[in-house]
């Protein structure tokens, strides 16, 4: 507990066999009640560290995709009877030394959602993030911010806090189980009107952390300009989208252990 509030810390997790403990080992334990990992159809040894390190872990029998396994851990945290949760990548690239502060920010406010930022601070490109992903970065950020009326550094960080009431209220079985989903669900955030907070994240790019490659890069960032441009049309009242829907498929999550 943290201030009354029960935290779960999820990590989706792909081929992280190498980082998992790493990463495990560097949260503040006495702030997490539940630290659950989900595995993705991973080939290597991701389930057998972290069932080793006692981590409540779920495993997909098939790979379902980034935003599938994210589904499955905001279910599973919400069914532990999350009030806050964070998503934390087991790849080490974000460092968790910074849960501390975006857990305060969502248990005492005034944030329904916090991102970890690797371009606030302005070090990015010293923790080694390649440089055409810095100019997509800046550019698809800077295209979103516009089209989404929003002011964030970055749409692209998988270092996430919600409160559990962003996680009830959106319809996030509406959105894709691919990398896009990430920025579905910031769209879904603007477009319901929960305030988002930003802290800088020191970028950590190295062998074991994962990453797509260039054509997949591209094809997400299409994608992500899709989003916002569906959010900008929405908006007007120009046409209507499932995942802006609050009548739509949100998660159903059974009552808290």
């Amino acid at each position: 507990m943290f201030h009354d509030k029960k935290i779960v810390v999820v990590m989706p997790a792909y081929n992280a066999a190498r980082t998992i403990e790493k990463t495990y080992r560097g949260i503040p334990l006495d702030l997490v009640d539940h630290v659950v990992v989900t595995d993705d159809a991973s080939p290597d040894e991701t389930v057998e560290v972290a069932r080793r390190l006692g981590l409540r872990t779920l495993v997909h029998e098939s790979t379902r995709g980034y935003g599938g396994n994210q589904k499955t851990c905001y279910t599973e945290a919400l069914r532990l009877g999350a009030d806050v949760v964070v998503m934390l990548h087991p790849d080490y690239q974000y460092t968790p030394k910074l849960l501390p502060a975006m857990i305060s920010m969502l248990t005492d406010g005034p944030f329904d959602a916090v991102l970890g930022s690797r371009i606030l601070g302005g070090r990015a490109r010293a923790g080694g993030m390649p440089l055409y992903k810095y100019v997509a970065n800046r550019l698809l950020t800077a295209i979103q911010n516009l089209l989404c009326s929003a002011k964030l550094s970055e749409y692209h960080t998988g270092y996430r806090a919600f409160t559990r009431e962003v996680l009830e209220s959106l319809p996030l079985l509406e959105n894709s189980d691919d990398f896009v989903f990430d920025n579905q669900m910031l769209a879904q955030i603007i477009h319901a009107g929960f305030s988002i907070g930003e802290v800088s994240c020191p970028a950590a790019y190295f062998e074991e952390a994962s990453s797509i490659n260039f054509r997949r890069s591209v094809l997400y960032g299409l994608g992500v300009l899709g989003v916002s441009l569906q959010l900008f049309v929405q908006r007007r009242g120009w046409a209507t989208f499932p995942i802006f829907d609050s009548a739509g498929r949100g998660l159903d999550a059974p009552e808290p252990l």
